[in-house]
């Protein structure tokens, strides 16, 4: 049991009382899983999770004070240090909420009529640093939400410097995650192991600077290595 990884640490944001609670009983319930805390609003949010540190913020968009949006920039934005990951949990279904969130920094999105078991599953996924979008959240929005940032938006590589800092093998993993692959389909496709997968996933993002799969996919799009339309 000593080898056992320790449990996801889990602060849920939410002004809604009752349904922080129950986030609260759905993932204490999951024997990986430790909800360190509870907030109300984004002031809350930022203070808890720096002083918490938990692994996953589970962030609703609207709330009193500071909205989630806003909070997600200054727990996980390109200049915080060692930011959480942070799933947004909204009732809406809109594309400016999606384009926000991920400029903000957050690494999934997902909807709150989502059942209980793809929440939990949206945890498990975004804590291995892995990209999350609500299945009506569809590539094609990814896309053109990365088509359409503006230089000043990043400071991330050009196309000629992404395609020379990875390997050939490596930019056809990089178009497979943006295409939307979990590391399970991009190993039957190109005939390697999951294991390997992961180990290119990890090299593309050290290379490119990138915190983790979402950014993956947003500059593949940003520098035309995929596109929305094909």
């Amino acid at each position: 049991m000593s080898d056992a990884p320790p449990p996801i640490r889990v602060l849920v944001c939410d002004d809604q009382a009752l349904v922080r609670t129950g986030y609260v009983t759905i993932f204490s319930a999951q024997p990986d899983m430790e909800v360190v805390g509870e907030a109300e609003n984004g002031h809350e949010a930022v203070q808890a999770a720096r002083r918490l540190r938990p692994d996953v913020v589970v962030m609703d968009i609207r709330m009193p004070l500071l909205g989630g949006i806003q909070a997600t920039r200054q727990l996980a934005g390109p200049d915080a240090e060692a930011p959480p990951k942070v799933l947004v949990v909204t009732t809406f279904n809109v594309d400016a909420y999606v384009y926000d969130a991920l400029r903000a920094g957050a690494s999934g999105f997902l909807l709150k009529d989502a059942p209980p078991a793809e929440l939990v599953n949206g945890i498990r996924t975004v804590a291995r640093g892995e990209a999350l979008l609500a299945p009506t959240v569809t590539r094609h929005l990814i896309g053109h939400f990365a088509e359409h940032l503006r230089p000043a938006d990043t400071s991330r590589p050009a196309r000629e410097e992404v395609i020379r800092a990875l390997t050939p093998r490596e930019l056809e993993v990089l178009r497979k995650i943006a295409e939307g692959l979990s590391n399970a389909e991009i190993a039957a496709e190109l005939f390697i192991t999951p294991e390997t997968v992961k180990t290119y996933v990890s090299r593309i993002l050290a290379k490119l600077g990138l915190r983790d799969r979402v950014q993956a996919v947003v500059l593949a799009y940003r520098v035309g290595l995929v596109s929305s339309t094909g």
